[in-house]
């Protein structure tokens, strides 16, 4: 139990993981494009790469930010320099700054605005690449968005799959309704990154409460947890069926050794050479013949037989006449056996070998005497089979260990998928079988 538990714990560790990964991937690719940039940046001042002295020009202002993101630096001479997305985001530029910059780059039609290429001074002081670029500091933006993305992808893995080995849609729209409170809680907790400022605030807040990048991370991760938690319910089942089937063929075939030795034991067989004995020496060669004919066909029958499941109640009405007629000759007149089946039965099924316990068992367990005859019924009863005899308790009770009650109880279960039913009081005892309707 502890093993299976520790392997759910680390399937759900790797599950939260890759949700994580994938639902930052962008933040992800922005960090190697950033380290890309600032490598491309840094390496062509190292080397000197200057634009040409015609195109450079100076300018400072103060920076207006748009609503779209983008900003102007609006100089004294009330000229207006455009500084593009990327750059007020890459390097963390606000609205009010006080900029020194150069513009290097050529406007991209007659009347634009000039565009900004590097920041000198800001605010006073001179601007630090080095710092703005700080691969820690965007190291850190990213692991807080996969520590939290990780974090509610496992609790909601937990919530789902608690306890629950069963496919149950029930359980399964009662605990998706759970994670998906839990999902529109942790929403307002989810880090953003503000896109002019590049500043990381959780979403409550955030200037816009309704970020429909984090709906979307939220709702692929709730998706994701809620079809992950059915695969693994569904797979677990399957497991836990396979190992249930497991366990049952080898109760199955545990069942049906105890069943055959119980059946050819050595009591049994001396008992039958000894009647075979008798019939030789009262030379009683027709009786011998037919004796040795159901002694093998007894034989015969348990021994094909004993791996089988279901057999018609002819064959098995054949069987016990074979098996009753060897009692008959053991104890001459003193002992009779009634088979009562109509033919309209004879095509439904049982397990093979359920009669053979039940008369073996009332013929050891009964005084048979010549003043009071045994008598064995076998008759049908309520879509099923009865065998009854009547109490005869003897004067030195035989101690049974209850073995062949119990195997054949089990097999009923097991093939049938009913039990069958036991009647035992002072004057009978009788079991009744069930039996299985032949398939049209």
């Amino acid at each position: 139990m502890n093993i299976h538990r520790n392997s759910s714990i680390t399937a759900y560790i790797l599950v939260a993981a890759i949700i994580s990964l994938v639902v930052n991937f962008s933040y992800l690719l922005l960090l190697v494009v950033n380290q890309e940039d600032t490598y491309s940046r840094r390496t062509a001042q190292e080397r000197g790469i200057k634009q040409e002295a015609s195109l450079v020009e100076q300018a400072s202002g103060r920076l207006l930010l748009s609503v779209d993101g983008f900003g102007y630096i609006l100089t004294e001479s009330g000229d207006s320099i455009y500084v593009d997305r990327g750059s007020v985001r890459r390097l963390y530029l606000k609205a009010g700054d006080m900029l020194d910059v150069e513009t290097g780059e050529q406007a991209r039609y007659d009347g634009a605005h000039p565009i900004m290429t590097k920041v000198i001074n800001r605010n006073g002081e001179p601007f630090d690449y080095g710092a703005v670029y700080s691969a820690a500091s965007r190291m850190a933006e990213i692991m807080y968005q996969i520590l939290f993305y990780f974090l509610v992808s496992f609790v909601l893995m937990l919530v789902m799959n608690m306890r629950n080995r069963r496919a149950d849609w029930k359980v399964f729209v009662e605990r998706g309704v759970v994670c998906t409170i839990i999902t529109v809680a942790v929403y307002f907790l989810a880090p953003v990154t503000l896109r002019f400022s590049g500043e990381t605030v959780l979403v409550y807040q955030s200037p816009h409460i309704v970020d429909f990048v984090v709906i979307m991370k939220c709702l692929f991760m709730l998706v994701i947890v809620l079809l992950y938690s059915q695969i693994y319910v569904l797979t677990s089942q399957r497991q836990q069926m396979v190992l249930e089937n497991e366990q049952l063929k080898n109760e199955n075939l545990t069942t049906r050794y105890n069943m055959l030795v119980s059946q050819i034991n050595p009591h049994f067989f001396f008992n039958s050479l000894n009647s075979l004995a008798m019939l030789v020496r009262e030379k009683d060669e027709r009786k011998a013949l037919e004796y040795i004919d159901q002694l093998s066909y007894t034989f015969r029958y348990i021994t094909q037989n004993g791996s089988n499941t279901l057999v018609t109640i002819r064959d098995e009405l054949e069987f016990a006449r074979a098996y009753c007629y060897l009692f008959k000759i053991r104890y001459a007149d003193k002992i009779f056996f009634d088979i009562d089946v109509g033919d309209e039965l004879m095509n439904w099924q049982l397990p093979a070998l359920s009669l053979q316990p039940l008369i073996g068992n009332a013929v050891k367990h009964n005084a048979i005497t010549s003043k009071h005859p045994f008598r064995v019924k076998i008759y049908a009863a309520d879509d099923g089979l009865v065998v009854e005899n009547e109490h005869r308790p003897m004067l030195e009770a035989q101690i049974g260990t209850g073995t062949g009650l119990k195997n054949l109880s089990s097999r009923y279960k097991l093939i049938v998928g009913r039990d069958i039913e036991i009647t035992d009081d002072d004057k009978r005892f009788a079991v009744w079988l069930p039996l299985v309707k032949p398939s049209k």
